[in-house]
């Protein structure tokens, strides 16, 4: 009979880890890729506007600041909204998978997936006739509409964290608020900031139906250039749109590479 190997008192020490690092979606290489594009794409339509002739009611559109307004509207919009999702969105995930509280989670997921499958023009509709025009109900329907992804992902990834190491977690006498904050979280990151892309990208898409709610944003370009048949107003506002989504993935996939453990260390 062989004998066993039983672990040394520095392994027995050594921080707890995974027995494999996840292998990031993103990379610098495809980072880099992205910037280059966008800028590429925002000179070109620079250059195509420099030399375009345009009428007087695209001109007048385009002139006094219109353009930067809307831009700085949607970002605004677009940026408050998100910071509300995960203000609601993450803390609600942790709740809902807490023991005390999972029987409440296909409830909750249920109404956040109602609330998705309506459709935003609709409920947009809905909560202009009952807050009035104005950014207040443009942004409540942009937060609901987007914090499905955010919390399902909160929800998923915490529930899918190896039980092993949450349980030598708390064998080494972690409190289950440190192992929430040193175990739980840090596992759950990727998948929680894949949520926040997702977020980030239909925020920037709801944000241009803003207009139709006294809200601003770039919509205002796209519907101009559609109801005035400006072909201009439309693909300057549709590039607009189109390029800060990308923008914002591409932070977002920052983000992600930064913040994604590359291992786990626990401590007491």
């Amino acid at each position: 009979m062989e004998p066993v190997e039983t672990p040394s008192a520095a392994e027995r020490a050594a921080p707890l880890r995974p027995a494999t690092s996840p292998r990031p979606h993103v990379t610098w290489q495809k980072l880099t890729f992205l910037p280059a594009f966008l800028i590429a794409v925002l000179l070109a339509t620079w250059l195509w506007f420099a030399q375009a002739d345009l009428d007087p009611l695209s001109a007048n559109t385009l002139s006094n600041g219109q353009v930067s307004k809307a831009l700085w509207q949607h970002v605004k919009l677009t940026v408050i909204s998100t910071f509300f999702v995960l203000l609601l969105a993450i803390p609600l995930g942790i709740v809902l998978t807490r023991e005390a509280f999972r029987k409440a989670s296909p409830v909750v997921t249920a109404v956040a997936h109602t609330g998705r499958a309506t459709p935003v023009i609709g409920l947009l509709a809905l909560l202009v006739i009952w807050l009035g025009t104005g950014t207040k109900a443009v942004l409540i329907g942009m937060i609901t509409y987007a914090v499905l992804p955010v919390l399902s992902n909160t929800i998923a990834g915490l529930k899918g964290n190896d039980p092993t190491l949450l349980e030598a977690a708390r064998g080494i006498g972690m409190t289950p608020l440190g192992v929430l904050t040193h175990v739980e979280l840090p596992l759950a990151v990727p998948l929680i900031l894949a949520g926040v892309r997702t977020a980030l990208v239909l925020d920037v898409g709801t944000a241009t139906l803003a207009t139709f709610g006294g809200g601003g944003g770039l919509g205002v370009l796209i519907t101009t250039g559609i109801t005035d048949q400006r072909m201009p107003v439309l693909m300057l506002g549709s590039i607009l749109t189109v390029t800060l989504a990308l923008l914002l993935d591409w932070l977002a996939s920052l983000a992600e590479l930064l913040v994604r453990p590359r291992g786990l260390g626990v401590g007491t």
